[in-house]
């Protein structure tokens, strides 16, 4: 889905391109009812380099102007505002489309040159307002189950969401939401109380906990069917009691255990360089949840039915939503609707975007429209956006079943796999330290995760392979660092510094060309991003940007140039370009390190 948000006319080549247009349709076929925005937004690149640099379809023209696209647009590029446009070295008609190739000076100076003082990502591209206010809520881990690699997938699409959206001027709060109730609560306390002959590790408690869940579930699984099968269930409503009351031995045991846990998460987020503004329990909103449907019932929102209490959507086709059940113990729609009204309440938020695989999709339709019955204006704005799930290469991943891979156990084997692979022949020379080995494999195996994370569609399955994502070839996060650091160490050893003397006329090759008008589009790119809630474009973007410069780099000799101020020139391009990399892994919640 598409969030209806108002893009500032943050590109000022654009802008004036669009300016342009505006002046050129008025010489030619009088007032329009196009605003300047309109022509901005109907500007695209052009399918190649040799048709032009950007390209504006005539088709919204044709009606309003009673003439054909391309005649409008041959009219239009005889237009004097058109040949007068100082960003503009020439326009040509394409049949429908009026193509412009770019004054190179124009594009070193209002975009080179800005990238490489940092003005260029200064730039607001979201306009203020009243609808600016936006959360995402992601992560939601439940505790006393382990950490794997399929949540990463939610925990990385969330963290560079909540970046793109903070870069581009929205005003975002990120929340997480763990899962500290519940069933499988009960039957982790269960186990240890019960059934455990372990002694607790000193250490990496919260993943030995995660463990004793396993074997719960393996125990309860194998006494199905047997005498014991009935007493257990008792025994698991009697904890989830003792935990709803707050009080007793396992409700003592569920606050020391809870705290293993949240410390395995903190230490994941701290890894992975995540933050939240706040964190909102589901034990938090439990009782609360269920005072609010019986008050909204006692309103007559709510209707009883077989003496549970819920909401009939059955004209909006989502049957009838349960928020009460007949024992008096609420659902997980419950606690939503108890969690929303929180959220609104205390942020007085306007968009509320939830990142939940796409299994609940059924349940957040019924969530929202039961939020929009009971009278939140904010109801239309709430939104889930799914993803599909990670699977290893023999299928998908279970908690309950044990077939995982412990998150912090892979960290440790992917960055131990980079050293070995990479970094530690640095260590013979003596060129870097072990700390500095070390860092660089953290910050490596960070990007390789993240990268793999969120480069492919959200509805997309990912099939987790940790041997293609580390490569330092192809798509994956570790290229695109690779590439920043080759940068980064060209501008070095050239003594890259902001007084060099430039020439941006001297640019003639295609391949200094194309990157010019790529590092354009960046703040394009994260605006649709932003508008689209989607990430794969700015990782295709980066890795689009990683080749040309590669290109670029075989091409056109830098160091050897034909002349210093050649030289200086293409090493302000690599510089421009290496800082847009540095940015954009940035916004991604990748760390670019100045070396590899």
């Amino acid at each position: 889905m598409e969030t209806q948000v108002k893009l500032n006319l943050f590109n000022d080549i654009h802008r004036q391109i669009g300016q342009a247009l505006a002046d050129a349709i008025k010489e030619v076929f009088g007032d329009t009812e196009l605003s300047l925005e309109d022509l901005v937004g109907g500007l695209t690149s052009a399918p190649n380099l040799k048709m032009g640099h950007m390209a504006f379809a005539c088709f919204p023209l044709a009606k309003a102007l009673r003439k054909g696209p391309p005649q409008i647009s041959a009219m239009l590029s005889e237009a004097k505002a058109i040949k007068e446009c100082a960003v503009v070295a020439s326009a040509v008609s394409q049949g429908p489309y009026l193509n412009f190739f770019l004054d190179k000076v124009a594009l070193g100076n209002q975009v080179i040159g800005a990238i490489n003082t940092g003005e260029f990502f200064q730039h607001k591209l979201i306009a203020a307002g009243k609808d600016n206010k936006w959360m995402i809520e992601y992560s939601q881990p439940n505790t006393h189950k382990i950490l794997h690699v399929g949540h990463m997938r939610n925990l990385c699409l969330g963290n560079a969401l909540v970046r793109m959206c903070r870069y581009a001027g929205v005003d975002m709060s990120a929340v997480t939401y763990p899962g500290d109730v519940g069933t499988h609560v009960a039957k982790c306390l269960w186990y240890l109380k019960k059934h455990n002959k372990e002694e607790v590790p000193q250490s990496d408690k919260g993943a030995w906990l995660g463990e004793m869940y396993t074997k719960a579930n393996t125990l309860l699984e194998e006494q199905r069917g047997t005498e014991h099968e009935e007493q257990n269930r008792v025994e698991l409503t009697a904890i989830l009691k003792e935990l709803h009351d707050q009080k007793g031995e396992y409700y003592d045991l569920w606050l020391e255990t809870k705290q293993w846990s949240v410390a395995l998460m903190k230490e994941a987020y701290d890894w992975a360089q995540v933050d939240f503004d706040r964190w909102f329990w589901e034990s938090e909103v439990d009782a609360p949840s269920l005072a609010f449907a019986k008050e909204l019932f006692e309103q007559g929102k709510l209707v009883k039915d077989d003496g549970a209490i819920g909401m009939d959507l059955s004209e909006d086709k989502l049957g009838f939503c349960l928020l009460i059940k007949s024992d008096g113990t609420g659902l997980y729609a419950t606690k939503d609707v108890e969690l929303a009204r929180k959220k609104f309440e205390e942020y007085g938020i306007k968009r509320n975007i939830y990142i939940v695989d796409d299994r609940q999709a059924y349940h957040f339709k019924q969530v929202f429209k039961v939020l929009e019955k009971v009278g939140f204006e904010q109801a239309k704005d709430c939104y889930h956006l799914q993803y599909a799930m990670v699977e290893l290469p023999d299928g998908a991943m279970s908690s309950r079943k044990g077939n995982i891979v412990p998150l912090m156990d892979l960290v440790a084997e992917m960055e131990r796999e980079i050293k070995e692979k990479f970094l530690n022949r640095y260590l013979e020379d003596q060129s870097w330290s072990q700390e500095e080995i070390n860092k660089t494999a953290t910050m490596i195996a960070n990007g390789a995760i993240k990268y793999g994370m969120i480069r492919v569609d959200n509805n997309r399955k990912i099939t987790f392979n940790m041997e293609d994502w580390v490569k330092l070839d192809g798509e994956t996060g570790p290229y695109l660092q690779y590439v920043h650091a080759r940068i980064a160490s060209l501008c070095q050893k050239l003594n890259y510094n902001d007084d060099l003397i430039v020439d941006w006329n001297l640019l003639e090759k295609d391949s200094e060309v194309a990157l010019m008008v790529k590092l354009l589009e960046f703040n394009d790119v994260v605006a649709s991003g932003v508008q689209k809630l989607q990430t794969m474009h700015l990782c295709g973007y980066l890795y689009d940007l990683g080749k040309l410069f590669n290109s670029f780099y075989a091409e056109c000799p830098i160091a050897k140039a034909e002349s210093e101020k050649l030289k200086d020139t293409r090493l302000g391009l690599a510089h421009a370009t290496g800082e847009v990399m540095r940015e954009g892994l940035a916004l991604l919640g990748i760390a670019a390190p100045e070396r590899m």
